[in-house]
């Protein structure tokens, strides 16, 4: 590694809002910048859901301005999104409407539809990835079924990060790991699957060609560089998939750990050099998704923050509240008096989080929380007690002794939700960074420009760079005896 600063823009966009990051690297740390942080709100049109393509990419523009402003012209640029959701264009390469939103409930009972076509089994057979009604396969197929008018005029189909160098560049590609996450990918070509394409009516030809993370894409257009000031600054394909970002900055010492991507969902994994797809990974719906490496990200989906996140919606209706303000009440709250199975289908899109917590527990024949803390409480304990479970079943998947529970994404600000984390699963969790998403962008478009060579350099560099807080078991006896009572309660799911 040189000892010469250069510095890196990261554009992180996740399912409620976006950031710019500047990240220097300089001796083998990297510090990190927030220039430009904007919400990114999910658009309701007569009932369907929507992302805002064009605010994503004008804050974008604004953020290299911001920039420019300042006096920095980053070296590259690397855009990390969530999953699953994409933009369709035609010929013309403009975009023929607004990308649906994962959370649009068209799609609700779509995998049993398509599982007539091709089974449930074959399917997760075929991609090792974990079934979800809002996966790409199942969106395009309710599309064709809906007879969508754009369907018969899709050209060309851009994941969200993807969708977004292209506005910037004017080139299109398919970066490996986001395209892992449609269930449309063989695990072990990395190439789309020909059989699932063909059920829904397309073939490879409807992608751009697939990339891998730190292949450059191409410059600023002249577009952008006229409307922001910048130069040609290229634009690298980073591990756009959000979590396959995270997962790189994980500042573990070694093999053995498991991660947690805490934020709007959380995704609990390992890293595993092959896929890993047999009756038990079906039976449990684990995922094999694309690593920034070419590993394989084997994890479990799971409801994380959104939960507090549509509460909080609520309790500022109101009177506006924090989240720390959250986690006080929850602190005062008594312990373990009921508790929800998170992932619960009632929980994913209701209309009252509210009301859906206390339906949950009405039909469990639990007590019923009432107040703010004793709601909080209850999804803070219950989700400590979703991660054990989710973190027994890694263990019997895993070829090696999971020491350490790493947590990363801004749920690891949560010192309260750590340490109850850490007594549910009796493991020492280590937090940080939570703006690991970024870091892992920054790295790899750091790799990209030679200044970092491998995997471990990347972690040691976020070891050496960031706080880190470690959190050991404590009262474990008494965690296990409530752990039976959350099984109980959550037995049907």
């Amino acid at each position: 590694m040189g000892n010469k600063s250069v510095s890196f823009l990261a554009i992180d966009l996740g399912a409620s809002s976006g950031r710019a990051m500047l990240g220097i690297v300089e001796s083998g740390t990297l510090e990190l910048h927030e220039i430009n942080r904007f919400k990114n709100p999910i658009i309701d049109i007569h009932g369907r859901l929507y992302w805002d393509l064009f605010h994503l990419y004008s804050q974008i523009l604004k953020s290299l301005k911001i920039a420019k402003n300042e006096g920095i012209e980053p070296a590259s640029i690397g855009i990390d999104t969530w999953g699953v959701d994409f933009v369709s264009f035609g010929k013309d390469g403009e975009p023929l409407k607004m990308p649906y939103s994962y959370r649009d409930t068209h799609t609700f009972g779509a995998p049993e539809k398509f599982f007539e076509k091709i089974s449930r089994r074959e399917v997760y057979r075929k991609t090792g990835i974990q079934i979800m009604n809002f996966n790409t396969l199942f969106q395009l197929d309710t599309q064709l079924r809906e007879q969508n008018p754009i369907y018969p005029s899709i050209d060309k189909i851009l994941f969200m990060p993807d969708a977004l160098s292209y506005l910037l560049t004017g080139k299109m590609v398919t970066e490996y790991t986001i395209a892992s996450t449609s269930q449309l990918i063989d695990p072990y070509t990395r190439k789309f699957d020909a059989d699932l394409l063909s059920a829904i009516k397309l073939n490879e030809n409807h992608f751009a060609p697939i990339v891998f993370a730190g292949t450059t894409i191409g410059a600023l257009s002249k577009s952008v560089q006229n409307q922001t000031g910048c130069g040609a600054i290229p634009v690298v394909a980073v591990a756009g998939h959000d979590t396959a970002s995270a997962v790189l900055a994980t500042p573990a010492a070694n093999k053995h750990f498991a991660y947690l991507s805490s934020g709007t969902w959380s995704l609990m994994g390992i890293e595993s050099e092959q896929p890993v797809i047999n009756d038990t990974t079906f039976a449990l719906n684990f995922t094999n998704e694309g690593g920034a490496d070419g590993s394989v990200r084997l994890l479990k989906n799971i409801c994380g923050m959104w939960l507090i996140e549509q509460c909080k919606k609520e309790w500022d209706n109101n009177d506006e509240i924090s989240y720390q303000d959250i986690v006080d009440a929850a602190k005062q709250a008594q312990p373990f008096r009921c508790f929800i199975y998170p992932d619960a289908p009632i929980f994913a899109s209701p209309n009252s989080m509210i009301d859906a917590i206390r339906q949950f527990c009405t039909e469990t024949g639990q007590y019923i929380p009432q107040t703010m803390g004793e709601i909080a409480r209850c999804i803070y304990e219950s989700l400590a007690f979703r991660y054990k479970q989710v973190l027994n079943d890694l263990q019997k998947l895993a070829s090696f002794p999971i020491d350490v529970l790493h947590i990363i994404g801004g749920g690891s600000q949560n010192d309260m939700l750590n340490t109850y984390t850490a007594n549910a699963i009796g493991k020492k969790v280590i937090a940080g960074p939570s703006e690991a998403t970024a870091i892992g962008n920054i790295l790899v478009q750091a790799q990209t420009a030679g200044l970092v060579n491998n995997k471990q350099e990347m972690r040691n560099m976020v070891a050496q760079s960031f706080d880190l807080k470690t959190f050991l078991p404590e009262d474990i006896q008494n965690w296990e005896s409530h752990y039976a009572e959350y099984l109980q309660a959550t037995h049907n799911f």
